[in-house]
């Protein structure tokens, strides 16, 4: 049988043993990642993803702007209703005028609103090759 497969080995090649796993693959069950949150990691700013429901929604919301922060606000659940929406878009233009900030829309249903000292660049930024 050894002198077979000897043969077999010249014509085919030998056949290498690996220890069967591929070093390109990545178990993501044994990887473990570091993942820090912005409560556990201190940073300057922050920037936020928020919704606003109602019109008393508000304040929460300036505040966290006014703290130094910036906020991506979505307001599409007020995207029906006209009169309360330019009631909230004409304060939060009063609030960040006030605080020296800014405040941009982003297609329909988004705005970020940036604290003191954070401006907004409206120019689109293109690639090299655009």
């Amino acid at each position: 049988m050894t002198v077979a497969m000897g043969i077999v080995n010249k014509i085919f090649g030998e056949k290498k043993m690996t220890s069967g796993i591929d070093k390109s693959y990545i178990d993501l069950e044994e990887y473990v990642e570091k993942t820090t949150t912005p409560e556990k990691e201190h940073a300057t700013m922050y920037v936020r993803v928020g919704e606003i429901q109602r019109y008393e929604d508000l304040k929460t919301l300036t505040d966290y702007v006014c703290g130094g922060n910036v906020l991506i606000l979505d307001f599409s659940p007020l995207a029906d209703e006209e009169v309360i929406l330019k009631r909230v878009t004409n304060e939060i233009k009063k609030v960040i005028s006030d605080i020296n900030g800014d405040v941009v829309g982003i297609g329909n249903n988004l705005m970020i609103i940036t604290p003191t000292g954070v401006k907004i660049d409206r120019r689109k930024l293109r690639g090299e090759y655009s």
